[in-house]
């Protein structure tokens, strides 16, 4: 299938765009992978140290029979329930490394926070910036730099990119990513989201709720909606970094440990003594971009990856901007339908074909690089399939390591989840740039029905999430609903990377649904973050300049009339211009103890706030 236009052009601009930063990239990976392996280049002492903890056998066969040594860089607490499984991971990867003559050491763990644990709290502060932690921690741990590949432990939603911006500043290597899987489905994500509104209105007390929410996230696994979480895994497969398909299998499975062990054998297979040598640096190009943007456009993936795929594209000496994502998503269909811009679960969607019916159909339509490389000799069109079991596994003839077969995906095995490319659930994917004398900003429209995606009203400007939330709680939002004609647009500011490490705002979605609900016509404003999750409330995020820097946002009064316009791509505050131009910016007011988070943590990231750069610049802290 010929390259869709629109996806050739962004491509090509992405290339004319890096010319320079990319080839500086490249000269360096090419320099470190020259280099002869870490055992034999290091002095003596060095290399005694680098293994003295190590079995003897392994010692032997990494420094006298010079075989593959991989480093295990993982995210293992089992504070998040997805990365929990990851407990006995290292001793079966090593356990497989043996089998393969190789070895394999854990170079170092990384940091991994839970955000639904921190949404809301002053935690949720250090939540972005714990993206650049996670990857310099991996560089700590690579930076012993006795590895001839490496294997990377992660998931969750800032713990994917961390990782992998901090493995494209050792680009040189070969590496491969290893998902743990999804916990089974519980309570329904729709039946947890009427329950979160009833509590919000005071229909049901903390008891229900915290029943409802216990059965909505009830074991190991990662979390089932369609988040940035589960988004990450997606955009793994269709960048080729994963093993084919594994991305939603359940952790307490053989098919897991199977896949699990598969990724020693993929990861060995690619590095120089593998014969097909594949460095993450030369994988991660423009190609393979492009591709992750267009599968996340077309299962309507989450927000946060705006920003983390814009830093992910840096590290590899990438620029990517907002645009280049919504001239994709004028073009890539919308194909799938999981929470919050449907009531699948991800359990659902593996079953009706996953990621490789997704993949497929992109390819097929065009729409997707198919010459790129990927952690397996067959390509990106092996990333169509589906792995299983052999019966031979099943029968305990053969271990589970070499049980693997792939099936193709075949038709969608529910319409009401995936659809084929060719007859989308829109034409389009769920995102769109906004534009105007509020600055730039983001919204997803994959969950927000069309009759809302144009919203007009008087504005309540908040200085933070909690103001929002007592508001309502007190029956002033109502109150302003009614008063301006039954809309309202509520601004949240000050809620930028320089501000207070742009947080999360999902709070917010529980009482704004509400008032929605009731049939106001409300939308929120805001240079914070959103969860993956949200969705059914119209919301412009992301807004850039941001509030702190004397961005438009610290222009605003209550009471000024704005417009947020998802089909023309406006956000636009109507006060004339002369007004406008003249007034001054509000300064950012003290935050108190609740907004601030003073004594857990804060202070210690002031200067990944001060360094930040902008939401559409990534919100990278380390150039």
């Amino acid at each position: 299938m010929k390259l869709h236009p629109v996806v050739a052009a962004v491509t090509d601009r992405i290339r004319e765009r890096s010319r320079d930063s990319r080839d500086t990239y490249l000269q360096r990976l090419g320099a470190l992978a020259e280099r002869p392996r870490g055992a034999d280049r290091m002095g003596c002492a060095n290399v005694a140290h680098a293994f003295a903890g190590l079995p003897a056998n392994d010692k032997l066969r990494i420094v006298a029979e010079r075989a593959p040594n991989i480093g295990i860089v993982t995210a293992y607490n089992d504070m998040l329930s997805a990365h929990a499984p990851y407990a006995g991971f290292p001793e079966l990867l090593k356990d497989e490394a043996r089998r393969q003559g190789a070895t394999a050491q854990v170079a170092g763990g990384v940091p991994a926070m839970c955000d639904g644990v921190t949404q809301g709290t002053a935690g949720m502060e250090l939540s972005l910036f714990s993206r650049d932690v996670i990857a310099q921690a991996t560089a700590v741990a690579l930076c012993h730099d006795v590895f001839e590949g490496a294997l990377l432990l992660g998931i969750c939603d800032k713990i994917v990119p961390g990782l992998l911006i901090g493995a494209l500043h050792f680009g040189h290597l070969p590496m491969v990513f290893v998902p743990g899987g999804p916990m089974t489905s519980g309570l329904s994500n729709n039946e947890k989201a009427k329950v979160r509104e009833l509590a919000a209105q005071g229909k049901v007390g903390r008891a229900e709720l915290l029943e409802a929410e216990q059965k909505a996230y009830h074991g190991r696994g990662t979390c089932t909606f369609y988040g940035t979480a589960n988004s990450n895994q997606m955009l793994m497969e269709a960048m080729g970094l994963h093993v084919p398909g594994s991305a939603f299998i359940h952790p307490d499975t053989g098919l897991r440990e199977a896949l699990t062990r598969e990724a020693v054998r993929t990861v060995l297979g690619i590095t120089r003594a593998g014969g097909r040598f594949t460095p993450i640096g030369r994988l991660v190009d423009e190609r393979c971009i492009v591709n992750a943007l267009v599968a996340l456009l077309a299962t309507g993936g989450s927000t946060n990856h705006l920003i983390h795929w814009v830093a992910v594209a840096r590290a590899a000496g990438l620029r990517i901007d907002w645009n280049d994502y919504a001239e994709l998503s004028a073009v890539a269909p919308l194909i799938a339908r999981v929470y919050p811009n449907g009531s699948a679960d991800v359990n659902h969607f593996q079953e009706a074909g996953g990621p490789g019916f997704v993949i497929r159909e992109l390819l097929d339509a065009g729409l997707m690089h198919e010459d790129v490389l990927t952690v397996r000799e067959a390509g990106l069109r092996e990333y169509t399939r589906v792995p299983q079991q052999a019966a031979m596994a099943v029968q305990g003839a053969a271990p589970a390591g070499q049980a693997l077969a792939w099936r193709d995906t075949g038709p969608s095995g529910d319409l009401a989840v995936l659809r084929p490319a060719a007859d989308p659930f829109s034409p389009t994917g769920g995102l769109k740039l906004l534009q105007g004398n509020l600055g730039r900003a983001v919204i997803k429209t994959s969950a927000v029905p069309p009759e809302r995606h144009v919203i007009e009203g008087p504005a309540r400007v908040f200085d933070g999430q909690n103001a929002l939330l007592h508001a309502f709680g007190a029956g002033e939002l109502e109150r302003a609903c009614r008063e301006g004609g039954g809309s309202l647009v509520c601004v949240v500011r000050w809620q930028g990377p320089q501000a207070n490490g742009m947080p999360e705002l999902h709070k917010l979605t529980p009482p704004l649904a509400v008032l929605q609900g009731q049939g106001w016509r409300v939308a929120l404003v805001t240079d914070g973050r959103m969860s993956g999750a949200s969705g059914k409330v119209p919301a412009a995020i992301h807004v850039s300049p941001e509030a702190a820097v004397g961005g438009p946002l610290a222009r605003l009064r209550d009471g000024d009339r704005l417009r947020l316009d998802a089909d023309a791509g406006v956000l636009q505050a109507l006060v004339a211009d002369e007004e406008w131009n003249a007034r001054e910016p509000a300064a950012m007011p003290p935050q108190d103890i609740e907004d601030n988070g003073h004594g857990l943590g804060r202070e210690l990231f002031a200067g990944f706030r001060r360094n930040a750069l902008t939401a559409e610049e990534g919100a990278c802290t380390w150039l």
